[in-house]
């Protein structure tokens, strides 16, 4: 009972080792769909986690499994979600994919938020190094005119591709291009895009995910294709809260401009490149349209409704 009490969320916001949470709002529910954050041989399988009002956390355990994706032997990570086409797409990287091998995104669906989900295609979606970019933190982008983008990378490239309509192939731009690489200056991984103002908010990871100082940056553009130029970060290190923070994703409230970041952390004291947990808290915007840099709290974010 005294769970259901709590006036504010806490972080982490729910317990386990987890990490590159996709939050995303599902009907009136906010879901969670991090990476488990454990040795790569372990990282076989997602779990979900979903919650009315940010304050109680139901996990769906193993939503996915390398169980369900003949090509997929380890190195599960970074799931990215959405609703489209009356299904649940989830996309999945996976092997820790280098050139010549198999792997990298894969994409899987399902008839419910929670799975199960099953491999879509029976072989990845992107499998190549293109433009320098491992093919992993892949996120899903929805545009006002129903176009759907992903943008993804790893080892300090990102590209973006045009989705099919039915999210399961890539379709070449206008111009006949089907990679277009977006780097912005410190790219590492972790891309995130958010439209706001007629804007487009493009986010990205810095530095060492294992290291204390992982962070967030971005860049705002007129074009979902940029160019991207880099304003700075928003979201640091706190030695008095907690360490490489970074990796995240953005939701939106009921409320104009009412934003959360969710984002992982290393707990303080903490030296084990694995131990990530899964925070929230508020992200604001000021007077100009720029991102505030981030408060990280131990209390975490309010109850709040999203329906």
């Amino acid at each position: 009972m005294a769970k259901n009490k709590k006036k504010t969320s806490g972080n982490p916001v729910f317990e386990g080792w987890y990490a590159d949470p996709e939050a995303i709002v599902y009907d009136g529910e906010c879901w969670i769909f991090p990476t488990y954050s454990y040795p790569y041989a372990d990282q076989t399988f997602l779990d979900a986690f979903s919650s009315p009002d940010l304050i109680r956390w139901t996990r769906h355990p193993a939503v996915i499994s390398t169980k369900a994706v003949s090509w997929a032997k380890f190195a599960m990570w970074a799931p990215s979600v959405v609703h489209a086409n009356g299904r649940y797409y989830l996309y999945f990287a996976a092997n820790d994919v280098h050139q010549g091998e198999v792997g990298g995104i894969g994409v899987a669906v399902a008839d419910k938020p929670e799975g199960p989900y099953r491999d879509a295609l029976g072989k990845p979606l992107i499998n190549d190094i293109v433009n320098g970019a491992q093919p992993i933190d892949q996120y899903i982008f929805k545009d006002d005119d129903g176009q759907y983008y992903m943008y993804y990378g790893g080892w300090g490239h990102c590209n973006v591709v045009k989705l099919s309509q039915d999210l399961l192939h890539i379709v070449p731009f206008g111009d006949g291009t089907t990679y277009r690489e977006i780097t912005p200056e410190k790219y590492v991984e972790g891309p995130f895009m958010l439209k706001r103002g007629g804007k487009y908010y493009f986010m990205w990871s810095e530095g060492g995910w294992t290291g204390p100082d992982y962070c967030v940056a971005y860049a705002i553009s007129d074009s979902p294709f940029g160019p991207f130029k880099r304003i700075g970060k928003i979201l640091s290190p706190d030695p008095a809260v907690g360490m490489g923070a970074g990796h995240h994703s953005v939701i939106k409230g009921r409320k104009k401009d009412e934003y959360y970041i969710v984002y992982h952390r290393h707990p303080l004291g903490d030296h084990d490149g694995n131990h990530r947990v899964v925070c929230i808290d508020r992200l604001y915007f000021d007077k100009e349209g720029y991102i505030q840099p981030v408060k990280m709290t131990f209390e975490g974010v309010r109850k709040t409704r999203f329906k």
